[in-house]
């Protein structure tokens, strides 16, 4: 009893210390509430809001039907295949290497240009017309153009350089390089201008080939070797726009099918001045095309070089419309790879 009645002192001794460190203004308040309930409890609100209330639902879950026992047996196996050994075909051939050279000549006989890692289950669009936009400045390239071309001994295999055992690319904001066509930062085997020295001068592989088709080792094995935008045949969606064209989009695997080498092959070859029937409108395309050229070659570099010196510094930038090197650039709806 002794002990009950000191604790309870002590709680007492508690709360009086507590009134007393309370403001006047928390005096005041405290003293509001409590006159507030006694009228609510006078007037009868309080078991009314009480009764109001409906009364909580039982939490019943309802059960759930006990699933079906996995089937044990393989699903859509042929029976003559009843005992064989299944075939693995995440095997990866290629597994450590940089990248793979085929001769050219094995081109038609392999068919696919893909590495062994790349994403299977995409299927390419049946329809194999090409459609560009037409653009309020006309597109037409001279025989000059055509020289400048590029071209390969060794094939360049795709999704394989910079991407690793699963088929995925490898994006490195810090180790990566930038590309010009993609604007992507990645590992991997990068071009570098002799010319120009900068940015605008490096290309992963994918894009090189896909593009101009040109194999990025030769590229890097050649001294003297030159990048698109210094050919002045650059064709990333950048560059078309500050030409005044539509960028291409994803149409490599269309211009393949035509038998182009690639996306360069196919605008410069189709869109030569001797192709054009109409005089009238050769001189006009020609005049156009000369003026052009001469207006652009200086406001392309100077534009890139502000935009892509800023690209650099992030290293990881947007993703170009056009980014169709590879396999994984056709799902990005890179429609400005051109």
């Amino acid at each position: 009893m002794a002990s009950k009645r000191s604790r309870r002192n002590v709680s007492q001794q508690d709360e009086e210390q507590q009134e007393e460190e309370m403001t006047e203004y928390e005096k005041k308040r405290q003293q509001r509430i409590k006159e507030n309930k006694e009228r609510l409890e006078k007037m009868g609100i309080l078991d009314l809001a009480k009764n109001l209330k409906p009364a909580p639902k039982p939490n019943k879950k309802p059960l759930k039907p006990a699933a079906a026992p996995a089937d044990l047996t393989s699903t859509r196996r042929s029976s003559r295949l009843t005992g064989a050994e299944r075939v693995d075909y995440s095997e990866k051939s290629l597994k450590g290497a940089d990248y793979v050279l085929i001769p050219a000549p094995e081109r038609e006989r392999r068919g696919s240009l893909r590495g062994p890692g790349s994403r299977k289950g995409r299927k390419h669009s049946e329809d194999e017309e090409i459609c560009i936009k037409e653009s309020s400045i006309p597109e037409v390239y001279t025989e000059e153009h055509g020289r400048l071309l590029g071209d390969c001994k060794m094939v360049w295999i795709l999704d394989v350089d910079g991407y690793d055992e699963d088929g995925h690319r490898i994006y490195d904001q810090y180790e990566g390089k930038h590309c010009h066509q993609c604007r992507q930062a990645t590992v991997g085997r990068h071009t570098m201008c002799s010319k120009c020295k900068t940015v605008e001068g490096q290309l992963c592989g994918d894009c090189l080939f896909t593009r101009y088709g040109e194999n990025v080792v030769e590229a890097n094995e050649n001294s003297s070797w030159t990048c698109p935008v210094c050919r002045g045949i650059c064709n990333c969606s950048r560059c078309r726009r500050a030409k005044g064209w539509v960028p291409t989009g994803d149409i490599y695997w269309k211009v393949k099918k035509q038998g182009f080498k690639s996306v360069a092959h196919y605008l410069i070859e189709t869109r030569m001045e001797h192709k054009i029937k109409d005089p009238n409108q050769k001189d006009v395309l020609e005049a156009v095309a000369d003026k052009e050229f001469e207006r652009i070659d200086g406001e392309v570099r100077s534009d890139h070089n502000s935009v892509l010196e800023i690209s650099d510094d992030n290293k990881q930038g947007g993703m170009d419309e056009d980014y169709d090197a590879t396999d994984s650039h056709e799902s990005s709806g890179d429609e400005s790879e051109e």
